[in-house]
């Protein structure tokens, strides 16, 4: 599936801003299963820039602003080709996960800080999950759907996604499952429709470690299939937003942020 993204973002201050200094996660990631096929960021005012990819690879646009302003827009727009296929079964052993190959490896997917941290409750709901499961693979989708279900019927109203993606992880780390943080988009259509725009938000899901990084969506309870598009990885939220940085010489008034996805093939 060939998906364009728009991600639109504009900051009102309530003055003139003086200056800017930011850092943009918005250029999706290019993996064996999505390949990015065009990639433009649009910054007004005119910015200074300059990418590098951070510590867990994902691509940064570093800008600042030095002329007053009264409005940023950050436009992103990508065209990437995507082609997700269903998860193998689990194959590593609750050993392996304690052998230094995994532990130590992914080790700074093991922590357990406050935004992760799971409750004592929910910590010992898993570890009865954990427990009569043969596989942490096979107990890290039964955690997942546990997670879904006891927020689901926890709140009518929607829960934002970052708080379902933590809880998941946190979850899965407190058991000895590697779990990291992804951000991104998915068309919200189950069969979107070519050439038809469709007003979208971003998005996350998370990855646990099984001889390779399984992806699952825990606010859908599903396994992120071709309309999903990823676009950075990190611990947790902190590590992938969107856009963060400063700004001097005004306060914010307001923030606007849009998302359309188009199936384009």
């Amino acid at each position: 599936m060939q998906l364009r993204i728009t991600h639109t973002t504009t900051f009102t201050f309530d003055g003139r801003a003086q200056a800017a200094h930011q850092q943009a996660r918005l250029t999706p990631l290019t993996t064996p299963e999505q390949i990015v096929v065009h990639n433009r960021l649009e910054i007004s005012p005119k910015p200074w820039t300059y990418e590098y990819r951070d510590y867990f690879g994902s691509l940064v646009t570093a800008f600042e602003i030095s002329e007053p302003h009264e409005t940023l827009s950050i436009v992103a727009t990508s065209t990437v080709q995507t082609n997700r296929s269903p998860a193998g079964p689990p194959t590593l052993t609750w050993e392996d996960l304690e052998g230094w190959d995994v532990a130590d490896r992914w080790t700074e997917y093991l922590v357990l800080p406050e935004q992760v941290a799971p409750d004592d409750a929910l910590a010992a709901a898993v570890r009865s999950i954990a427990d009569a499961a043969a596989l942490p693979g096979e107990a890290a989708r039964a955690i997942c759907g546990h997670v879904h279900a006891e927020l689901e019927a926890e709140a009518p109203d929607p829960i934002p996604v970052s708080r379902v993606v933590h809880r998941a992880i946190g979850a899965l780390r407190s058991v000895g499952i590697p779990a990291r943080y992804v951000s991104g988009y998915f068309h919200p259509d189950t069969e979107p429709a070519v050439g038809v725009p469709a007003t979208a938000h971003a998005h996350a899901w998370l990855q646990w470690w099984d001889a390779g990084w399984h992806a699952f969506d825990p606010t859908n309870d599903s396994e992120p299939g071709d309309r999903y598009v990823s676009v950075a990885t990190g611990r947790d939220y902190l590590d992938v937003k969107p856009v963060s940085g400063i700004f001097a010489g005004a306060a914010l008034e307001s923030l606007a942020v849009g998302v359309e996805i188009v199936r384009l093939a």
